[in-house]
């Protein structure tokens, strides 16, 4: 059975906004409510959102990765690896920075992805040689000047060098946005060395990034795959263009 993955995409986000929009910025919130399957805080608007998710996908037959409940296979070609809610403590306090991400998979090979912004409407889409859009338009990330770029990046210590080398450096709170924004040129490169990374946050994301141009790898510059799975954590750079790519390299090989 194939889908029109673009009708799903969207109309999954509007009902999730609808649905989650009244809930921003208040205590109900940021409530904890469990952990999910990776031991990390449900917050109550996680619960909310991956219930209205699990109501749109589950009735489709294919199989489910997401944040909170794991993975459910239902023995179908396609895998929809969805963060309903990328940037949950955003949300929680008030920032108007998140987003829904969706990747769908055939087997294991990217077929779409899409991330929708819910306060600017933003919709970003991608399908694999066909390139990225953003509210239909083509979009494609930035060509930076030397020393000029502006990235965003997260670490627990390590590559702190980095900061000399680049103009700008800032992190936003939901890396799918920031993907997102690499894809259409407003950040130059994103990247999570704090081994902390889950598939749902970037499989939309990864997608989009490379269909504008970009480059994602792991931390040691090998092409990054998305593991279809809700507990596995690793690291991830997204950057415009190899030479940004080989001064981030450089810096993690140079020291702790």
């Amino acid at each position: 059975m194939e889908f029109n993955w673009s009708e799903v995409a969207l109309g999954t986000a509007k009902e999730l906004k609808e649905k989650i929009i009244p809930l921003f910025g208040t205590k109900k919130a940021g409530e904890n409510v469990g952990t999910n399957v990776s031991g990390d805080v449900t917050k109550y608007v996680d619960k909310v959102a991956e219930d209205i998710i699990l109501k749109r996908l589950v009735p489709l037959g294919v199989n489910v990765v997401s944040e909170e409940v794991g993975a459910i296979d239902n023995g179908s070609d396609y895998t929809v690896v969805v963060d309903p809610l990328d940037g949950s403590y955003n949300f929680s306090v008030g920032i108007p920075i998140f987003a829904f991400s969706m990747g769908v998979f055939k087997g294991k090979k990217p077929v779409y992805g899409a991330i929708y912004e819910f306060l600017t409407k933003n919709f970003y889409e991608a399908k694999p040689g066909e390139g990225a859009y953003l509210n239909g338009g083509r979009i494609r990330v930035n060509e930076p000047e030397p020393g000029k770029e502006a990235l965003s990046f997260y670490t627990r210590g390590r590559c702190l060098g980095l900061v000399r080398k680049v103009k700008r450096v800032r992190v936003l709170g939901a890396i799918a946005v920031e993907l997102a924004y690499v894809a259409r040129g407003s950040l130059d490169g994103v990247f999570d060395i704090r081994n902390y990374v889950r598939p749902t946050d970037v499989a939309a994301g990864v997608l989009l990034v490379r269909e504008a141009g970009g480059i994602v790898t792991d931390e040691r510059g090998r092409e990054f795959e998305v593991k279809l799975s809700a507990t596995e954590k690793t690291n991830v750079i997204a950057v415009a263009n190899e030479r940004l790519l080989k001064t981030i390299l450089e810096v993690i090989e140079s020291g702790p």
